[in-house]
């Protein structure tokens, strides 16, 4: 499939995979030192130490507070994961002096960290981003023991990836209850920031269900100042009593990553990263449902359309599609979801958001303004397939598969689904359908997704024009 056209992620760095070691600049690093671990947990360390961990120390008879104890439990569970790509490049001396193109290959180093989570079976949580591409994966264990790793699983959407590696005496980290966490407790972040090798840094949870983020996925993230750097990427951000609360994944720097951190950083909560391993272990996937409603942005001509208040906040909805759980739990055009499972809606892509961390096939609570009354009702959402086959919407489109638009891209704030790839000879091929190919429109109405853009094509319509993006030109393409 030709790639998507190059999208910037302005002001959000994602940190360690897919960063090449040795492009890395060193600047003030983190030392680790007792003295800044002791100031940052200060007197709150004490009660939340184990009575199993070693002796409190005692200094000129007064007892000192440190994580010492509790991050000699944690660290032989954090570990440093090394990948290879093998890229084809080529050399543009040859072809200048007439030689033709002649591909080599370079190897691609880079770097991140991991958690491991089963000791028995060898499994290792990082980041989807950590591993994405890589043709040889490596762990290194905090005793300096080295393994090659086996792939499992990835979901991008969430950033979450699952790696197995086989050894002897390997220790887990126990996990927590994200929900659990509250603004203002202590975390502490492990990870290989730059490949310096194993690093502690500490902080406070600054807030909790993070989103809107641009380019980071499906976000439910964990807020904290603990310093994290390239190469912390799947690492552990853990609670005083040692249990994993999230995964590290990215920091924000509105001058980029390297002008250091400055203590806005990003951490998938562990509950949602154990839903995703249970499920790529389980079925080699993640499988997301939908509501079945189509959201917009509000604008003025929504509002007056709809008689709603323009400053209302929530998910508009524009349109309910026929048999989908929120038309059978009676949702209605014009409605404004206010809430889902108690949790505040703000907007169209807030509510997408929220569906894409929800289980399917579970109740879900919905509460929406109608006609200026709150009320709520019960949906359960339904499981949608990634991909669709274009013969099964209109003849039209036969031989093209269409596929869902990465989140990553859609919290870009673009929509459409993809045209993945087009059977040579079949009649999406004599259409002019390209694989890579980006499904803006159809009859130039928008295609927000693909589920809206089931919906729009049934049933198929007479005249069918799709507005597409090919690579940086956009243009209409009627189908025969």
């Amino acid at each position: 499939m030709r790639p998507l056209p190059t999208l910037s992620l302005i002001l959000l760095a994602a940190l360690g995979g897919g960063v090449a070691a040795r492009l890395f600049t060193l600047g003030p690093a983190d030392d680790g030192s007792p003295e800044a671990l002791v100031q940052t947990a200060a007197s709150a360390a004490l009660p939340a130490l184990a009575s199993a961990a070693p002796p409190t120390p005692v200094v000129g008879g007064a007892p000192m507070p440190t994580l010492a104890p509790m991050l000699e439990r944690v660290t032989p569970a954090v570990v440093n994961i090394y990948t290879k790509q093998v890229v084809r490049v080529n050399n543009p001396l040859a072809e200048f002096f007439g030689g033709g193109r002649f591909p080599q290959e370079r190897v691609q180093q880079s770097l991140g960290s991991g958690v491991i989570v089963d000791a028995t079976r060898g499994l290792i949580l990082t980041n989807n981003h950590v591993v994405e591409g890589a043709d040889a994966v490596s762990v290194t264990l905090s005793d300096g023991r080295t393994f090659e790793a086996e792939p499992i699983g990835s979901d991008a959407d969430t950033d979450v990836a699952v790696i197995r590696i086989t050894a002897p005496k390997l220790t887990a980290i126990p996990l927590a209850d994200s929900s659990a966490l509250r603004v203002g407790d202590y975390v502490v972040a492990v990870g290989n920031p730059f490949g310096l090798g194993q690093t502690v840094t500490s902080g406070i949870v600054s807030a909790v269900g993070r989103s809107g983020l641009s380019g980071l996925g499906y976000q439910n993230f964990i807020q904290t100042d603990a310093s994290i750097n390239p190469g912390n990427s799947g690492g552990a951000l853990v609670n005083l009593r040692g249990e994993l609360v999230g995964i590290n994944a990215a920091t924000y720097n509105p001058r980029g990553s390297g002008a250091g951190n400055i203590g806005l950083s990003f951490a998938i909560p562990v509950n949602l990263a154990r839903e995703v391993m249970r499920q790529l272990m389980a079925y080699g996937e993640v499988r997301r449902g939908s509501l079945g409603l189509e959201t917009p942005d509000m604008t003025a001509a929504l509002a007056k359309q709809f008689d709603v208040d323009i400053n209302l906040r929530g998910a508009l909805v524009r349109r309910v599609y026929r048999g989908s759980p929120a038309e059978v739990a009676g949702v209605q055009p014009g409605d404004v979801i206010v809430a889902v499972n108690g949790q505040r809606i703000d907007s169209g892509q807030g509510l997408h958001n929220m569906e894409g961390l929800l289980p399917v096939g579970q109740p879900v609570k919905l509460d929406l303004q109608r006609d200026g009354r709150l009320i709520s009702t019960t949906a359960t959402l339904k499981a949608l397939s990634k991909e669709v086959e274009g013969a099964t919407l209109d003849p039209r489109l036969a031989g093209a598969t269409f596929t869902d638009l990465p989140e990553r891209y859609r919290q870009q704030g673009m929509n459409g689904v993809i045209i993945s790839k087009v059977a040579p000879g079949s009649r999406a091929a004599r259409n002019q359908l390209d694989g890579g190919d980006l499904v803006l429109a159809v009859n130039r109405r928008v295609v927000v997704d693909l589920n809206a853009f089931r919906a729009q094509m049934s049933p198929p319509p007479k005249n069918l024009v799709l507005a597409l993006q090919r690579g940086g030109a956009r243009g209409e393409l009627p189908m025969q």
